[in-house]
Formats: C-alpha cells, sequence, structure tokens
C-alpha cells in the first residue's frame, strides 16, 4: 500500500526528511475531509456512543466539523499551524460533551507546534502531533489501553513516526487497529468507564472518530485504501 506522502500531495517546495512538504492547501483539504467523514458515518458514531455513552457524539461531531468546514470556505489561513488551530477553536465553540475540549485540543496544541511555517513536512507533522495527543492525555487523564480515543491515536502516530513521516496510510491502518481494539476493553475513562465491565464488547467511539480522522489524513494525501470512514467492517460490538 503506498500512502506515502508524494509529490501531488503537498503544495510547492521541496521537502526536507519528510518527503515533500505539506502547505495550508493541505491541511484544509484534511479537515473537509474529515468533515465529510464525520459525516457520513455521524449516525454509527451515534450507535457506538448509545451503547456506552450520551448517544451525542456523531451530532456533536457533525456539527462541530461542518462549522470547521464553514470557517475554511470563507477563507484558509495562510500557514498549516494556523488552520489547525482555527479548526480547533471552532471545534472547541461548537462541540457539546468532553469532545470539543478534547478534538479542540488536539489541534490546537499540533498547530501550535508547527508554529509559523509556510511548508512543514511529514515528519514535522508526526513530531506536533505527538504533541498534540500528549495534550489530549494530559487533558483526559488518560492513556493507552482506558478506550478512549487515545487507543488509536497513539499507534497513528507510532506508525507516522516510523516511516519518517511518510506513510500516512500506515497511520490510518494503525489507527483503524487501534480502534477496533478497544472492542475488548473495559472503559477506565470518561462516561463509559461508570458501566465497569458492562463497558466490554463495545467499540469506542472516540477511538473511531479519531481513527476517522487519520483516515482523512491519509485521503487528503492521496493514499490508496479507500474513502475516510468507509469500513466495511463494523465491529462494533453494540448488538
Amino acid at each position: 500500500m503506498s500512502g506515502k506522502v508524494t509529490n501531488e500531495a503537498g503544495g510547492s517546495g521541496e521537502g526536507g526528511s519528510g518527503g515533500r512538504e505539506l502547505d495550508a492547501a493541505f491541511f484544509a483539504r484534511w479537515m473537509t475531509a474529515s468533515a465529510d467523514a464525520v459525516a457520513r458515518e455521524a449516525d454509527r458514531l451515534t450507535e457506538l456512543d448509545s451503547a456506552i455513552g450520551d448517544a451525542d457524539h456523531g451530532g456533536n461531531m457533525r456539527r462541530g466539523f461542518e462549522a470547521v468546514r464553514g470557517e475554511l470556505a470563507e477563507e484558509v489561513p495562510g500557514t498549516p499551524g494556523a488552520v489547525l488551530m482555527t479548526a480547533g477553536r471552532k471545534l472547541v465553540s461548537t462541540v457539546g460533551g468532553a469532545s470539543g475540549p478534547l478534538y479542540g485540543t488536539l489541534l490546537r496544541r499540533t498547530g501550535k507546534a508547527l508554529g509559523s511555517a509556510e511548508r512543514v513536512s511529514g515528519e514535522d507533522l508526526a513530531d506536533a502531533l505527538r504533541t498534540g495527543i500528549d495534550a489530549v492525555a494530559q487533558l483526559g487523564g488518560a492513556a493507552a489501553g482506558d478506550k478512549t480515543m487515545l487507543d488509536a491515536l497513539f499507534p497513528a502516530v507510532a506508525a507516522l513516526a516510523d516511516s519518517g513521516g511518510e506513510d500516512f496510510g500506515a497511520a490510518r491502518d494503525a489507527a483503524e487497529r487501534g480502534a477496533e481494539e478497544t472492542v475488548p476493553m473495559q472503559a477506565r475513562k470518561g462516561r463509559a468507564s461508570y458501566l465497569g465491565e458492562r463497558s466490554i464488547g463495545h467499540r469506542d467511539p472516540g477511538a473511531t472518530s479519531a481513527a476517522l480522522l487519520v483516515a482523512a489524513l491519509a485521503e487528503a494525501d492521496g493514499a490508496e485504501g479507500g474513502t475516510a470512514g468507509s469500513q466495511e467492517n463494523d465491529s462494533s460490538g453494540s448488538e
């Protein structure tokens, strides 16, 4: 599977250690692809959340990313970092529940770590994503294995870093595997943790939506493997 940063994926200019560099337009495509994926999968996210949460994750995420889409349709900020920080602020202000602060923190801290560079490499993005994911972990007090969005994000950023920031397809696949692996876990954080052992057997909605964002990143890069969020095998475990 290709999924690597190609000459067509980023903006203009030669890249550094992570292949061709990525400009603000690429990051805007990523956010738009994320909005598309969340819109397609909103009902599924809500179904997953109905089993172990408030049954509002799909609607909340769709509302937030549609707001991000609208914001970027009006004007795309001039740098990758500014695109993500703009998207993160919009999610905080429009997404209800815990998802707004968590996803807002992910994007804002990732954007802040990218700084003011007009173009960044895939390796830069991997490093910045690690910063954003660590901030989410600190905010939520969660760790890998707690049955949260982190169970998709940690393996995704590890796969991207292992490829030198080049293989977004590998990050997508790792995120999807991580989300699927939440099914047998017992939730230790968030509302699902109140269910105790009854949370076992259900796929975590936050990990699922996080995997959609990583799949959208690969889609924005033109990685092979289909459209973000178009998984044939639901494997929700919620029946």
